[in-house]
């Protein structure tokens, strides 16, 4: 799952709400940097409430991946999609066409959510502002694998880009994918890569709801560590 649809459910609790997208920050400002279930839960009953809801928003996080990623929606989508990329790029047998067929899965359906409920997106960032960044940043550096000195600013530039609102647009989504695969230190997808997602969008906007079919029914599921 990817930002909205890990939060969307949370934007009038702003600390949970920034728990859900601590996992994904970390991956970016220092891939081998984790925010762990089994750690964070050590967190749980905290004194301080906005430490207890950073980290059952990291718990949940990881609770909402391991559901989604096993949903059979997830695997026959992601499984396509590695296949029409493989199409579009012919030539290309590395990892490129099944990272982009596992994440196409995840950011298509962030923008059918938000196409479905754009005031909600427009929550969700409103919820960040509420937060203390440098509170948020050291309180994750003592519950991660290890620390940072880069995460208080990425939040901010997170909230100031708001690059969820190009999901919905196919030419600024590979304008977005681009800036991944430039950090993940893969090609540059050419412009012929547009051709894929028209139908890419309406393959996911047919199975949004068996690829969200555990999000409620596994709220209060016991975690377990990933």
């Amino acid at each position: 799952m990817n930002y909205f649809a890990h939060g969307r459910s949370f934007v009038d609790d702003p600390y949970f709400l920034t728990g859900t997208a601590v996992p994904d920050w970390l991956s970016v400002v220092d891939r081998g940097m984790r925010a762990k279930s089994k750690s964070a839960k050590l967190y749980l009953d905290h004194d301080d409430r906005r430490v207890s809801a950073l980290a059952a928003g990291i718990v949940r996080h990881h609770h909402d991946d391991r559901w989604f990623h096993r949903t059979r929606a997830f695997a026959e989508l992601s499984l396509q999609f590695t296949e029409r990329v493989r199409d579009v790029l012919p030539g290309d047998d590395g990892f490129r066409p099944s990272f982009l067929g596992h994440i196409l899965v995840e950011l298509l359906l962030d923008a059918e959510l938000i196409a479905e409920a754009p005031d909600r997106l427009d929550a969700y960032y409103a919820a960040f502002d509420q937060i203390d960044v440098q509170f948020v940043a050291d309180t994750i550096n003592s519950m991660a694998t290890r620390r940072s000195d880069r995460l208080a600013g990425l939040i901010p530039v997170f909230c100031s880009q708001r690059f969820l609102y190009d999901y919905v647009q196919d030419e600024k989504l590979l304008w977005r994918l681009n800036h991944v695969m430039r950090r993940v230190k893969l090609p540059r997808l050419p412009d012929r890569f547009l051709d894929i997602l028209p139908d890419a969008r309406q393959c996911v906007h047919e199975r949004r709801g068996e690829l969200l079919v555990g999000h409620e029914d596994h709220r209060d599921e016991q975690e377990k560590e990933t």
